[in-house]
C-alpha cells in the first residue's frame, strides 16, 4: 500500500496537480454562466472530471514528449522520468487511462461534448510538439486552456454561445503571456537545442512586452464579457483585481532579473483565476 501510495504522490508531482488550478476556476465560472445561476451537482462532477482527466493526460504527454529534452536542461533535470522516479511506460499508462476517463466523462455529460472530445485531445496532446517547430507554441497552450470554459459552456447547454467564446478568448490571451513568462528561464536552452519560442525570436525584453500586450488585451477582452453577459458591478471589480494582479505580475519580472518568475507564474496567476470566478459566482448570485 505504501509503494502505492508513493507512486500516485510521484504521478501528481510529474502532473504538477495543483497548476490545474489556473484553467479550472474559468471552467466553473463558464457553467454558472451558462446555468445563469447554479449548475447541477451532476454536471459540476462530471466538468471537474472532465478538467482533471484532460489536463493530467496533457502533462503526461508532455512528459513522455519531452523526456529526452528535460533531461538535458539542468532546470528540468530533476523532473520524474529523468531521474527514473517513473518509466515512460508507467507514465504513458496513466496517461491512456485519463484519456479514457476524459472521454467517458465528455459523453456523461452529453452528446455535443462527446463528439467535440477528440478535437480537444487533439489540441491539448498536440501542443507538447509545437516548440519544436514555431515560436507560437505559447498560445497553442493558450488554446488548449481556452477549450475550459467553452467546454463548461457545452457540459451545461449543450450548445455555443458567444460568451464562452469570449472566455477562451481572455484564458488564451492570459496563458499566452504568462508561459511567454515562464519560457524567459529558457532562452539558453532553446538556443542550443534548436527549439523555438517568442524570449529566443524577440528577446527577453522584447517578449515580457508581448507579454504585457497580451494581458492588456485579455482585460479588454473581459471587459467585453462584462457587456455582453449583461454581468454587474462585482464581477467588474474583478476585472479590477485581475489588471492590478497582472500589473504586479509584470512589476516583478524584468529582463536583467527572472528571479521571481516563479512567483509571478504560480502565485499571481492562480489568484487572477480564483478570484475572478469568485466574484463571477457573486455576481451571479446577487443578480
Amino acid at each position: 500500500m505504501r509503494r502505492i501510495i508513493d507512486r500516485i504522490v510521484t504521478i501528481l508531482e510529474m502532473i504538477k496537480f495543483p497548476h490545474t488550478i489556473f484553467a479550472l476556476p474559468f471552467a466553473i465560472m463558464s457553467a454558472f454562466l451558462a446555468a445563469d445561476g447554479l449548475p447541477t451537482i451532476r454536471q459540476l462532477f462530471w466538468i471537474l472530471i472532465c478538467m482533471v482527466s484532460a489536463r493530467s493526460a496533457a502533462m503526461s504527454f508532455n512528459r513522455i514528449a519531452d523526456a529526452r529534452l528535460d533531461a538535458m536542461n539542468p532546470r528540468t533535470a530533476a523532473r520524474e522520468i529523468p531521474t527514473g522516479k517513473l518509466a515512460i511506460s508507467q507514465t504513458a499508462v496513466f496517461m491512456t487511462v485519463m484519456v479514457a476517463l476524459f472521454v467517458f466523462s465528455a459523453y456523461q455529460l452529453n452528446m455535443l461534448a462527446f463528439i467535440l472530445s477528440p478535437i480537444a485531445l487533439f489540441i491539448i496532446l498536440g501542443y507538447s510538439h509545437t516548440k519544436r517547430f514555431t515560436n507560437y507554441s505559447h498560445f497553442v497552450l493558450g488554446l488548449a486552456l481556452a477549450i475550459a470554459p467553452v467546454g463548461a459552456w457545452i457540459a451545461v447547454r449543450e450548445e455555443l454561445h458567444i460568451v464562452p467564446l469570449l472566455l477562451g478568448l481572455a484564458v488564451l490571451l492570459w496563458t499566452a503571456g504568462f508561459d511567454i513568462i515562464y519560457a524567459c528561464q529558457d532562452v539558453e536552452f532553446d538556443e542550443r537545442v534548436g527549439l523555438f519560442s517568442m524570449p529566443k525570436y524577440l528577446g527577453i525584453a522584447g517578449a515580457l512586452a508581448l507579454s504585457a500586450l497580451l494581458h492588456a488585451s485579455m482585460v479588454g477582452v473581459l471587459l467585453v464579457v462584462f457587456f455582453n453577459a449583461q454581468l454587474g458591478n462585482v464581477f467588474l471589480s474583478g476585472v479590477l483585481c485581475v489588471s492590478a494582479l497582472l500589473l504586479y505580475e509584470h512589476s516583478i519580472v524584468k529582463p536583467d532579473d527572472l528571479s521571481r518568475v516563479n512567483a509571478a507564474f504560480f502565485n499571481v496567476n492562480g489568484a487572477v483565476s480564483l478570484l475572478l470566478m469568485l466574484l463571477t459566482i457573486i455576481d451571479i448570485a446577487v443578480r
